[in-house]
């Protein structure tokens, strides 16, 4: 246990550099490790955290070590105690069991999810990530059907695959 990092999981102002961070994690990720063509301008969400998912019963969190985002994590009110699960990554590094930073940063979030009287967590994903698939299956989510999709959920175009989790 002692090889283990400090690592904060937390929720953060958002400054223009912290979301520079933010994005500097996220859009690699999605671009050379899935080869996902999409770039920052696709996403101004990444530029507007705070009016975007921190709003409602949505929030975003970061996981950091040594002053560097290593993880991400939000929450996303979609309306009638709902929200859409968004921006889960977490740097190569980071990943897997000794660390668990995505462990704590989804624990994270449904800490805030009941704190907030939610009932409902939803989300979409590419096909491509098959390890992540495997990690919201051993976390409580279950494969839904597109057509079970709330009202308001964020479909974004890559989302070819879906999950349900009761808060």
């Amino acid at each position: 246990m002692n090889n283990i990092p400090d690592i904060a999981v937390k929720l953060y102002a958002h400054s223009a550099q912290r979301q520079k961070s933010v994005a500097d994690l996220i859009v690699p990720i999605q671009r050379d490790e899935y080869g996902i063509p999409i770039t920052l301008k696709d996403q101004p969400d990444l530029l507007e955290i705070e009016t975007f998912y921190q709003r409602g019963k949505g929030n975003f969190w970061t996981a950091l070590h040594e002053g560097e985002v290593i993880g991400t994590i939000a929450l996303l009110d979609i309306g009638q105690d709902r929200a859409a699960l968004r921006k889960m990554f977490v740097k190569k590094e980071f990943r897997g069991g000794q660390y668990a930073v995505s462990k704590r940063l989804l624990d994270k979030a449904f800490i805030w999810a009941q704190q907030q009287g939610l009932a409902e967590v939803w989300l979409g994903t590419t096909p491509a990530f098959v390890a992540a698939h495997r990690f919201y299956e051993k976390n409580g989510f279950a494969e839904v059907n597109a057509e079970m999709l709330p009202p308001g959920f964020p479909v974004m175009e890559v989302d070819k695959k879906f999950y349900k989790r009761i808060v």
